[in-house]
């Protein structure tokens, strides 16, 4: 998947931090480690729009992490909005073609990039069947909604490591597919329920990687950055 594509931009150090503060700090620690940044809800809330404008400014690719659900007029203003701050990536619920077209919609010519997200990676079979989906395992659930995206203009997909593989059977070449859920061999899982080592996702197919907790929690999270970098590099 785009072997051109610079290692470290495929890399998105994951700002789940609750305020402005913690973020700057983070950012100031990793360097020029890392050049691409999630910012979420948690941050969002908390001054993470205005920073997350300083970190465009300051040359940085910044994923938008919001995961848009809502009525398709909402969506659509909403990502409006959204792509006229300048930002690179937006995530929307890949639930269905009505919000999936909404957010096409809004966006319009601007060059923000629609991700859809397809399964959480903190759920697991048992999880799909709380919400009534019973006919269905993860895998199968995210390969419909990757194509469902697809089809409706988005220019990738949120899903997990494990199921990269059949997503990028699915939706063929040039289609993002951003891989939450990594982890060092070494590391712990965490609350992740579906997760991975860097290379092997990249092998399966992910185009891109977000990594949080590994990273902004490390001792050195530069190095670990780089770290995650390497391995990236290694098996693109």
């Amino acid at each position: 998947m785009k072997a051109d594509l610079d290692p470290k931009s495929r890399l998105f150090v994951a700002l789940d931090v609750p305020n402005v503060e913690q973020a700057r700090a983070l950012v100031e620690a990793i360097g020029d480690a890392a050049k691409c940044y999630k910012v979420g809800l948690e941050l969002l809330f908390g001054g993470g729009i205005s920073f997350a404008q300083g970190l465009k400014a300051a040359g940085k690719d910044v994923f938008l992490d919001m995961k848009l659900l809502d009525i398709p007029n909402t969506v659509q203003m909403a990502a409006a909005n959204i792509a006229g701050l300048g930002f690179d990536y937006l995530t929307v619920h890949g639930h269905d073609r009505k919000t999936l077209d909404a957010a096409v919609k809004g966006r319009g010519n601007a060059k923000l990039k629609l991700l859809a997200v397809t399964v959480l990676t903190s759920l697991d079979t048992s999880d799909l069947r709380e919400q009534g989906i019973a006919t269905i395992e993860p895998a199968e659930l995210v390969v419909h909604r990757a194509k469902l995206a697809k089809a409706a203009g988005f220019d990738g997909v949120i899903a997990s490591g494990q199921e990269a593989a059949l997503v990028r059977k699915a939706v063929g070449p040039g289609f993002l597919i951003v891989t939450p859920g990594i982890r060092l061999a070494e590391g712990p899982d965490q609350d992740q329920a579906r997760v991975m080592t860097p290379g092997k996702a990249i092998v399966a197919g992910a185009s891109h990687l977000v990594v949080g907790r590994p990273i902004t929690q490390a001792t050195d999270p530069a190095a670990v950055a780089r770290h995650f970098v390497e391995d990236i590099a290694k098996f693109a």
